[in-house]
């Protein structure tokens, strides 16, 4: 087998994670607008609160999208499981677009804004870990790392998008225009982006045929397979808890607590996204020589120690400071979600592979993840301390290094 990637198949397996990324993250980042617009008008951080809940709710689906998905993948093929995904995400995220606001629909706007970040769980729930399934399954052996991360570099690439998205508008446009009705203009694109992704996905072929008598993946991933699905849980939680934390909530942490104009924030979050990208091919293409395990359990064990300082350094009137931390943080998640996807694949069966690493994943980033920012936020203003998320890094890294020590090294491993 010609030890090379096809761009073919990168492409294809990337942009339903640009989409439906890109989706989320616009959300995150015009989290603040989108409480205005669709909850009572009490004070900010009520708001704030509010819009995260619906954001968590979302989030919340994703185990159940998960399980959807993955069997579709499982049972039907991996590339019937994206075309599904992606064109899932396309129309809610146009209607959110669209929907009026709580000053003209009243109870309804927050109702229907909930249903569609409902539709896009499930989408996104699938969408990712079926992505990297099909990657690494159709990578030459020695190149299974690397395109792993090219499907994390999709996700990566839509909140990049995302942030540069709502950059450009922030700053060509004046706030009280951006507030009222420009932060909508993001999620009217991403129809746009959906049907790109159909379209690329039309045409692709896959190397990994379905078990014919294979009948119900779910079901004997959830019987058979419970210490797999905890592994891949606890492997997941400092990325659900750090990813999130770092490229969704700060934008909106730096506006209330630094007092940051939004476009300042927007454009230090968009700066450590592009970094995060040659990170993450690079540490995968490192995996595929020395190992998934090292660098992953590198990774946490520096977290552990620095999430508080550069914590601390973000709640600092410099932006240069705070960009050199946020970069800091960067680096430490682009490392472990470009080596870790592979991992996931290859500690799964063939057959039950597409579900159980949708499950085991989603657990941690449909509950962890989704929940990062508003608990995130209750926190902060809780404990009146600007810093305190950095402890939920802290103890998500403690629990990842302890899962990695009984997970068995994979990247030399026959699928």
């Amino acid at each position: 087998m010609p030890q090379v990637i096809s761009k073919k198949m990168v492409a294809a397996g990337a942009i339903g994670n640009v989409l439906e990324w890109y989706d989320f993250a616009v959300y995150g980042y015009f989290a603040t607008s989108i409480g205005r617009i669709f909850f009572p008008k009490e004070d900010p951080i009520a708001q704030l609160l509010f819009a995260f809940g619906v954001f968590a709710i979302g989030y919340l689906m994703r185990p159940l999208g998960g399980m959807l998905i993955g069997n579709i993948g499982d049972r039907l093929g991996r590339k019937q499981a994206l075309s599904v995904s992606v064109a899932a995400m396309a129309i809610p995220t146009f209607i959110v677009g669209i929907l009026p606001g709580y000053d003209l629909i009243g109870l309804a706007a927050p109702i229907l804004l909930t249903i569609c970040r409902m539709l896009q769980g499930l989408s996104v729930g699938g969408e990712y870990t079926t992505s990297i399934v099909f990657m690494v399954e159709n990578a030459p052996p020695k190149k299974r790392g690397i395109a792993a991360a090219f499907a994390g570099c999709g996700a990566v690439a839509g909140i990049l998008l995302g942030s540069a998205t709502g950059t450009a508008l922030a700053a060509l446009m004046p706030p009280e225009s951006l507030n009222a009705w420009g932060w909508r203009i993001p999620f009217l694109l991403g129809l746009v982006i959906g049907i790109v992704g159909l379209l690329l996905r039309r045409n692709i072929e896959e190397k990994n045929e379905v078990a014919a008598e294979q009948k119900q993946p779910v079901i004997e991933t959830l019987e058979h397979y419970r210490p797999l699905l905890a592994r891949l849980a606890g492997l997941s939680i400092f990325n659900a808890v750090t990813f999130y934390l770092i490229f969704v909530y700060l934008v909106s942490w730096l506006q209330v607590t630094d007092k940051m104009r939004q476009e300042v924030s927007l454009e230090i979050n968009t700066i450590s996204m592009v970094i995060v990208i040659p990170i993450m091919i690079a540490a995968g293409a490192l995996s595929d020589r020395i190992g998934r395990k090292p660098l992953l359990i590198g990774t946490v064990t520096t977290a552990i120690f620095l999430a508080y300082p550069l914590f601390r350094g973000m709640y600092h009137e410099s932006q240069l400071i705070v960009q050199l931390c946020q970069l800091g943080f960067a680096s430490l998640i682009g490392i472990y979600i470009g080596s870790s996807p592979a991992l996931m694949v290859e500690s799964a069966p063939a057959h039950i592979r597409s579900t159980s690493v949708a499950i085991g994943y989603n657990l941690t980033i449909g509950v962890i993840g989704g929940l990062t920012p508003l608990t995130a936020t209750w926190l902060v203003r809780e404990s009146h301390s600007a810093v305190a998320p950095a402890f939920m890094i802290i103890t998500a890294a403690i629990i990842s290094f302890i899962t990695l020590l009984y997970m068995k090294e994979t990247y030399k491993q026959d699928l």
